[in-house]
């Protein structure tokens, strides 16, 4: 099997590089990369016995002459929604013409859905953190500033608690913007009397976190309050429905019941959830029509929201682990209304 999504590289080699590509033969892998990765590569790869090639120039016709040179027939997978055509076309053009070229497609996902200890370990502290820029942030918040402005101390934050950086870009989205679900911050000045949606996540050792909060500038109108405690509900019947087993489309549903009921389902645009690790997006997804079911030891995201043209928005969002007697909890940042 050919890997080529750098995510997937990582997860079977360790290799952090930008460039590369992992050729796994029975027992034997070979990490194909480029000159500036020589170091990294041998630093990072040599303990799990991987060969590494350095290639000048670009890697599929490398990756194909190593395959015919070593007489490899039979079936080769590669992974046919991360190639590019080209990519694919070289490797081809380079390879033994008896091979039998089959594209896979989330055969390494799955092996990452279920986290080990370690993945865990790791996932609890991007968590943690997390949770304090968070904490950091809802304290930043107020009139005047600029949603970038709040972003920037957002992320610089994240990095001066040992982040490596952002795992997606921060969203900061007053007023009418917060009926966007994923408005990026603009020049925008926050407001008195508006609601503010706040999502960040941190990449912590190479593991992601992702929550969300929402905060009201000011006391929040009877109309804002009710659509907040709606919000909160459905999040925590949400979460009440993780655990190992349970198709993942009863935990949207969860959700969804409350929202439909407080005449809101409407307003609710996206999934519940999805799967968190190395990406930030990862399987399963918790929506509509997904019958796969949970499995112990995966992390997944609880995030309903209600998205109201004109007037604004509102998400919950927090990182759960599914466990084989129902879900705990990594992020702690209060989800009661916060007026500002």
């Amino acid at each position: 099997m050919l890997v080529a999504h750098l995510p997937n590289v990582f997860y079977l080699s360790g290799f952090t590089g930008e460039s590369g590509m992992l050729l796994v033969q029975g027992r034997r892998a070979v990490l194909f990369t480029d000159p500036r990765f020589r170091v990294q590569a041998r630093q990072e790869c040599s303990q799990q016995g991987i060969k590494i090639e350095i290639v000048r120039g670009p890697l599929p016709p490398v990756v194909g002459n190593c395959l015919r040179q070593a007489g490899s027939n039979g079936i080769l997978l590669f992974e046919e929604d991360r190639l590019t055509v080209s990519q694919l076309r070289q490797l081809k053009r380079a390879g033994r013409a008896g091979m039998v070229w089959r594209g896979v497609c989330g055969t390494v996902e799955a092996l990452r859905e279920v986290k080990d200890s370690q993945e865990v370990a790791r996932m609890r502290d991007a968590a943690r953190l997390g949770s304090a820029v968070m904490t950091h942030a809802i304290r930043c918040v107020r009139p005047g500033m600029t949603e970038l402005e709040l972003a920037a101390e957002i992320e610089y934050q994240m990095r001066k608690l040992g982040a490596s950086g952002p795992s997606f870009e921060t969203i900061v989205a007053s007023g009418p913007r917060g009926a966007l679900p994923h408005g990026r911050p603009t020049a925008k000045r926050l407001k008195k009397r508006e609601l503010v949606v706040l999502d960040l996540g941190v990449i912590l050792r190479r593991y992601s976190s992702d929550l969300t909060r929402t905060v009201h500038i000011g006391r929040a109108p009877a109309a804002v309050r009710g659509w907040y405690q709606a919000v909160l509900l459905a999040q925590a019947e949400a979460r009440q429905a993780v655990r190992a087993g349970v198709p993942a489309q009863e935990v949207d549903e969860a959700a969804r019941r409350v929202l439909r009921r407080e005449g809101l389902e409407r307003y609710f645009v996206h999934s519940t959830g999805h799967g968190l690790g190395i990406e930030v997006h990862e399987r399963p997804s918790l929506g509509r029509n997904q019958k796969t079911r949970l499995l112990a030891g995966s992390i997944v995201t609880i995030e309903p929201g209600v998205y109201l043209p004109g007037r604004g928005g509102i998400r919950i969002e927090d990182d759960v682990l599914v466990t084989e007697t129902g879900s705990e909890t990594l992020t702690d940042v209060s989800r009661e209304l916060i007026e500002i």
